[in-house]
């Protein structure tokens, strides 16, 4: 650990670390790993259960008053009126972990007084350790890191989540990936949020969006994209989201694009954008292609389109 790190940082890493270990360990025999399903297409593993027992030990030895908020255990644990509260999710990408695939993380965020004030994420198959304490920087593997520099979104990278829950509103999804789809240099879909985020603010990436998010696969995230000079927010881009189940990130010039196409499917969209929404899926004729020439700035942007092409 570094003593040069804000302490509370350098105990969310030990924890992490500690976590990562056992997950690297199960990972050598991963057929074996006992798998329980906590409702349809969502897994979780005894992994997650050990992942997430040794983090809150660590955690509550070193800060016994704090608070915790995980994503098995919920708020079970640790103190329960503290303005201090660890928010936490011990294996993010559970299914990939569960057939092998290789892409999976830890996050651990401080969040004081509603605010993330600490963040660590975890991949443990790369050993990359991303971590941010607020105002000081976001950082991987102690080499400060920075959002991507890319202006015009027809050469962005853009990853997201596949809608997966019954009850899920598939449709919408793909419209909304085919209108990303038509205008960036391509779509990822990793299957860990916490890593996508982190991706967005090491500029591996630039740009990210997803619904059903719950608060503990984005807070650490969020605080990595800010501090890596990125901006974070709900599809309208307010920036009020960790409870929304809504979140869009990106580089300024390319989140400010990804509001424009997005925004019009946010819960919190207009009355006239969800109308329009509405309209141009009754008609998918009702909406232009997008002009293959356009510039993928912000005032090239179509307005609302119809169903995704494929």
């Amino acid at each position: 650990m570094s003593t040069n790190l804000h302490p509370m940082l350098n105990v969310a890493i030990k924890a992490a670390r500690a976590a990562g270990a056992i997950i690297n360990r199960a990972a050598l025999d991963v057929e074996s790993v006992r798998i329980s399903q906590k409702q349809i297409n969502d897994f979780v593993t005894e992994v997650d259960h050990a992942s997430e027992k040794v983090i809150i030990e660590t955690l509550l030895t070193a800060y016994p008053g704090h608070g915790i908020l995980a994503e098995e255990s919920g708020s079970q644990h640790g103190a329960k009126d503290s303005e201090f509260v660890w928010i936490i999710d011990p294996l993010d990408g559970t299914t990939n972990f569960i057939h092998g695939f290789p892409v999976y993380c830890v996050s651990i965020a401080l969040s004081v007084r509603g605010k993330i004030e600490q963040a660590v994420i975890y991949d443990p198959s790369r050993n990359d350790l991303f971590t941010s304490t607020k105002g000081r920087g976001a950082y991987l593997n102690e080499r400060r890191i920075r959002v991507s520099k890319r202006t015009q979104l027809k050469e962005c990278l853009v990853s997201t989540g596949f809608p997966f829950r019954p009850g899920d509103n598939f449709k919408n999804y793909l419209a909304m990936m085919g209108d990303v789809m038509q205008r960036t240099a391509g779509l990822r879909r990793p299957g860990a949020a916490a890593l996508d985020l982190a991706y967005v603010a090491a500029g591996y990436t630039d740009g990210f969006f997803e619904t059903g998010l719950s608060i503990w696969d984005v807070a650490a995230g969020s605080l990595l994209v800010a501090e890596a000079g990125g901006l974070i927010g709900n599809f309208t881009g307010e920036a009020d989201f960790l409870d929304q189940k809504e979140c869009l990130a990106g580089t300024p010039r390319v989140y400010g694009q990804l509001v424009q196409i997005l925004g019009k499917y946010s819960k919190f969209a207009s009355a006239g954008d969800k109308a329009a929404l509405r309209q141009s899926a009754e008609d998918p004729g009702a909406g232009a292609a997008p002009d293959e020439t356009a510039s993928g700035e912000a005032d090239t942007a179509p307005g609302p389109l119809g169903d995704a092409p494929f």
